[in-house]
């Protein structure tokens, strides 16, 4: 019996490169911070700064302009021979501290405008680098898996971090100092990379495998299965995006418990708790399953359960009663679809790319991220500006577009296989 525990723990856990175990305790570090401000930034700058929800969208989604020079540049680095993948991170990590200070400071549109510029330069450096550093760690027989653990590691440090803004915020009243806070882990996770992670392996290739930087570029943007990949990625960073910015105002402002105010902020902070708790508890256990199919039918897998969680949190917002019910189910829906969608996205991007050129790859896969935030945010802000029928309305819409996601899909498989 005591065997058979062990052979099945080290299916779970499979051999992972240090160098990944390491950079998944500074993420875990980070991400402490970053759940701190994560789901009550547009709270505090709605309520209590005194913004509104469609200038609050539209100041947040700022930050993908900034981003999408940053996930350029930081891929270009993370390339590159002289500079490479660990310099590119600590210069993501210090850009990130000081936008955190900035939005510490934040007390009108103009400011918070300024400070999530930062915070999307520093992001924009930040994964290119990141997700080259995991992709260089690992093996074909354990890519999904490496990429898991940086995920896990990801959610588990989000969880903690909600939960302890839920407590500081009930303590001192403050939101200002989870923003501080989220400095200070940028600062903590900058001293782990700079003692913990080397130049990674496929850094050191020969000259004559390096590819020009304008040269690499082109070769990308003439890859048509990665575009037709990239195509259908935005439509799932587009979904990420309303878990982080809309998710948190509709649940507060317009989800009735049983007065006539939505949830109570510790009410929310406990939900999207939820969320990340069983996105860590299902992340191995889905990825082990998932791993049997191919990239595009995991994908697809991700996609229902995204349909799936839009229709619960219609209902949540319609429902007369139990309404705390629909919330916790459709967040843990989306928690199944998150863990389905990224080990598998990132593992495909990894694939396609050629060793030489991944950070490039990475980086127009980044920007997917940032053309999500730069549609998502603002389009969610409007939608919760709206009567209050169009607002609950809002999430019938991204299940139809659930559908034009499959198709592409499909087709995506099909060049694939070809």
């Amino acid at each position: 019996m005591k065997l058979a525990s062990q052979s099945q723990l080290s299916s779970w856990l499979p051999s992972i490169h240090p160098q990944v175990w390491i950079f998944a305790i500074g993420r875990f570090l980070s991400e402490v911070g970053t759940g701190c401000t994560l789901f009550y930034a547009p709270i505090f700058f709605v309520n209590q700064v005194g913004l509104s929800a469609t200038s609050v969208g539209v100041a947040l989604g700022s930050a993908s302009i900034s981003g999408v020079v940053g996930r350029i540049v930081g891929g270009s680095l993370a390339d590159s021979e002289h500079w490479g993948r660990r310099r590119t991170l600590l210069l993501a990590t210090a850009i990130s501290a000081i936008g955190s200070l900035v939005l510490a400071a934040t007390d009108n549109f103009t400011i918070l405008v300024i400070g999530s510029l930062i915070s999307g330069l520093g992001i924009g450096f930040y994964w290119p680098a990141a997700e080259s550093v995991v992709a260089d760690a690992s093996q074909i027989d354990n890519r999904r898996e490496t990429f898991a653990i940086a995920r896990l590691a990801d959610n588990l440090g989000l969880a903690i971090g909600i939960m302890l803004a839920g407590f500081l915020i009930s303590v001192i009243g403050s939101y200002r100092w989870l923003f501080v806070i989220d400095a200070i882990s940028f600062l903590v996770f900058f001293g782990v990379i700079y003692v913990g992670i080397s130049k990674t392996e496929q850094q050191q290739i020969e000259e004559s495998e390096k590819t020009e930087l304008f040269a690499s570029w082109i070769a990308v943007l003439k890859d048509g299965r990665f575009l037709v990949y990239i195509a259908v990625n935005i439509f799932f960073t587009i979904y990420i995006s309303q878990i982080h910015s809309t998710l948190p105002l509709f649940f507060k402002n317009f989800v009735i418990k049983s007065t006539s105010e939505g949830f109570a902020q510790t009410t929310i902070s406990v939900l999207f708790a939820w969320h990340l708790v069983f996105a860590i508890i299902c992340q191995l256990p889905v990825t082990s399953i998932l791993k049997r199919c191919s990239h595009t039918l995991a994908l697809t897998v991700s996609a229902i359960f995204w349909a799936i969680g839009f229709g619960l949190i219609w209902v949540s917002g319609i429902a007369p009663s139990d309404n705390l019910v629909w919330a916790i189910l459709a967040l843990g829906v989306f928690a199944v679809a998150i863990v389905s969608y990224t080990p598998s996205a990132a593992s495909l991007v990894t694939e396609l790319a050629p060793e030489n050129q991944r950070g490039v790859y990475f980086s127009i896969n980044a920007l997917c991220w940032a053309v999500g935030s730069f549609i998502g945010h603002p389009l969610g802000g409007w939608a919760l500006d709206q009567p209050e029928i169009i607002t609950k309305s809002y999430w019938l819409c991204f299940i139809l577009s659930v559908a034009i996601a499959v198709a592409i899909l499909q087709y995506l498989n099909r060049i694939l296989s070809e």
